[in-house]
């Protein structure tokens, strides 16, 4: 059997991420928008492996302990993925990368593909009249998430990706009184699956039911157009985790990251 690394075509990409399209929902929007460098493991032209070179290492597959040299040459921030595909990525690339400042093993990824009841609020598409309300909840959602404040590492790329998520219609908010009930952007959109990410409600009207009602009614808008909707969260986030459990959602595969 002759297996190569190459750099792969994009319609090589697609048809990999067709075999799991839920896991591999980030790999499949970047490839499709034309904005990520990859290498892949082929074999008989048709990919085995699959992993992503930026600011994240994105590995999807078998045997992507094969893909250590270009990740470490990448220097990325994360490494994220399906559990088992990250780590033997791991084993092969530690020697080659800092000691991770966290590593995150059983991270679900929920799903959902029948529309919940409706949550009967006031969800919308943000508009850029929302930026200066989003932008304090979108760090504050970005820090819990990730560690860092991006408004401390990169304040004006992080308006600008901020910005970017509503002109491209992936940002939902839904806004009383000044107080963010909730919001959520896309991080990856699929024809199959939709990936939510930085699901937040104002700490002062937490705890109230409007988490859970904001979630269903993007649900409900999202499976108008796709058949999937899903996410990934912390394990020991367990007030999330029982906010999508109580909507439908269910716990399907597992990532793991290690962020440095």
């Amino acid at each position: 059997m002759t297996v190569n690394l190459v750099e792969p075509r994009r319609d090589q990409i697609l048809r990999f991420c067709a075999g799991d399209p839920v896991e591999r929902v980030f790999l499949e929007d970047v490839a499709r928008r034309g904005m990520g460098r990859f290498v892949g493991r082929e074999h008989d032209s048709e990919l085995s492996a699959l992993c992503h070179l930026g600011i994240n290492a994105v590995p999807s597959g078998a045997g992507c302990g094969e893909f250590a040299r270009d990740v470490a040459r990448s220097g990325p921030r994360m490494l994220i993925g399906e559990a088992r595909a990250v780590t033997e990525l791991w084993e092969e690339v530690r020697s080659r990368l800092p000691h991770p400042r966290e590593d995150r093993p059983g991270q679900p990824v929920y799903t959902i593909r029948a529309a919940p009841p409706s949550g009967d609020t006031g969800l919308r598409a943000a508009t850029l009249d929302d930026l200066d309300v989003l932008m304090p909840a979108c760090a504050a959602a970005h820090e819990q998430e990730i560690g860092v404040d991006p408004m401390q590492r990169d304040p004006d790329g992080f308006r600008w990706r901020t910005r970017n998520q509503i002109e491209d219609g992936r940002s939902w908010v839904w806004v009383e009184d000044g107080a963010i009930l909730f919001k959520a952007e896309a991080s990856a959109w699929t024809p199959a699956a939709v990936q939510l990410q930085q699901v937040w409600v104002d700490p002062q009207v937490r705890r109230r039911g409007y988490g859970a009602r904001g979630l269903a009614d993007l649900c409900r808008l999202l499976l108008e157009r796709v058949p999937t909707v899903c996410l990934f969260v912390r394990a020991d986030n367990d007030p999330a985790i029982g906010l999508y459990e109580a909507i439908g959602m269910q716990h399907v595969l597992d990532y793991r990251s290690l962020l440095f």
